[in-house]
């Protein structure tokens, strides 16, 4: 079929003789790129009215289909458009460059067809972790990491066969892929270093995106955003990206305060030591507000205990776990949580202890010190009496002038 059309086409192009061969087969040329635009557009439209007609569908994966092959069919028809009108030209010229039509015909093929399978792979991606489309999304982490790998095999498999394809020999090029890889691998072994520490990621899960992490080891502490082959971004509480090498996170400890159950209150409170007597019913209601608190876990660990006689105080231990772990909330409760401690203490007037020191001095110092005291009083009524007595005189000597004047 398509070598009668390629023939009659010819036919018209040498037989017909109102115009001459150049603009003859300008005019094929450009109803042959005419047509592919047309069959295009209607490609296009076609695809988009069955997208539009199958999401009303409960499958998925039809939908994920069409949109993924909806902009390859575009670029496939414009392929085969361009190589035919590339033959009809080349065949009335001598061009070198139409000489790679078969060439460009195979490379693109196959672009077309990875460019699909690799729209295609994002989709069920977008598809198995979304919330809305699936009754139990899977993982992030593990369906990016499986994307990922799927998507390296298939470029690694269409690079291999376009080389086939192009008349390489495929043992030559794994000969030379296998020396090759080994001066690779010592000259880039900081990168393997990191892809493999990524693989290792994705493979232990010690934490995945949107995951809390914090490392002991090193200063690094946020939200994980993105794991990749080679960086892993967190950002930090600050808002400020990390970009930490995935080599770093196989040799670290790595803590994921997001899988934790509880988050713990442990505080130490002082009572002072004129409250000795109150201290055991203090510990005991303690004790009773958290295990009726709605917002303390009860059947995790819960202690509070008169611990010891410290300095200035007799401090009361108290330790127990909250049933959030959001971070907020939590020091909510805990703000909550002391509140009532406090009110407690000072039911039974009984205050908070703060850093004080008794002095004792012996009893001749104290009576000496007193004596001290009660001679330096003498002293200032003396002292007083005799101002008073200087102040009478000198009114009396003013009175007198006074009189003296008057008379």
């Amino acid at each position: 079929m398509i070598g009668e059309l390629v023939a009659m086409v010819n036919g018209w192009i040498e037989n017909f003789g109102l115009l001459s061969e150049a603009w003859r087969v300008g005019i094929v040329v450009f109803a042959l790129v005419f047509g592919t635009a047309t069959v295009a557009y209607i490609a296009s439209h076609i695809i988009g009215a069955l997208e539009r007609r199958f999401s009303k569908t409960r499958n998925l994966w039809d939908d994920a289909l069409l949109h993924a092959s909806r902009k390859p069919v575009v670029v496939f028809v414009w392929l085969q458009g361009v190589y035919w009108a590339a033959e009809v030209a080349h065949r009335y010229s001598d061009a070198e460059i139409f000489k790679a039509n078969e060439t460009v015909l195979r490379v693109g093929f196959v672009f077309v067809l990875v460019w699909t399978v690799l729209r295609l792979i994002k989709e069920g991606e977008a598809i198995l972790v979304s919330p809305v489309k699936m009754k139990k999304p899977m993982d992030y982490t593990t369906v990016n990491a499986v994307s990922k790998l799927s998507r390296a095999v298939v470029i690694i498999t269409a690079l291999l066969t376009l080389l086939q394809s192009l008349g390489y020999s495929m043992s030559g090029v794994l000969a030379f892929g296998g020396v090759g890889g080994i001066a690779v691998g010592f000259a880039a072994k900081d990168l393997l270093a990191n892809f493999f520490g990524g693989f290792i990621i994705h493979l232990d899960r010690p934490f995945k995106v949107g995951d809390w992490v914090r490392s002991p080891d090193r200063n690094i502490e946020g939200t994980v955003e993105h794991i990749g082959w080679r960086l892993t971004t967190v950002r930090t509480f600050d808002k400020r990206p990390l970009y930490v090498p995935n080599a770093v996170f196989t040799t670290i400890a790595v803590e994921n305060p997001s899988r934790m159950t509880n988050r713990r209150i442990s505080e130490t409170i002082g009572i002072r030591y004129a409250d000795v007597g109150q201290i055991a019913t203090i510990v005991a209601d303690i004790r009773a507000m958290l295990e009726q608190h709605e917002d303390i876990d009860a059947n995790q660990t819960l202690i509070v205990n008169f611990l010891e006689f410290n300095a200035s105080s007799l401090d009361i231990m108290v330790y127990t776990f909250t049933k959030t772990v959001e971070w907020v909330r939590f020091h909510e409760v805990k703000q909550d949580v002391l509140l009532k401690i406090s009110d407690i203490i000072v039911g039974y007037g009984a205050e908070v202890a703060f850093p004080t020191r008794t002095l004792h001095l012996p009893e001749r110092i104290r009576l000496a010190a007193e004596e001290r005291e009660e001679a330096g009083s003498w002293d200032k009524a003396a002292a007083s009496g005799d101002s008073s007595a200087k102040a009478g005189e000198r009114q009396t000597v003013g009175d007198l002038d006074e009189s003296g004047e008057s008379e």
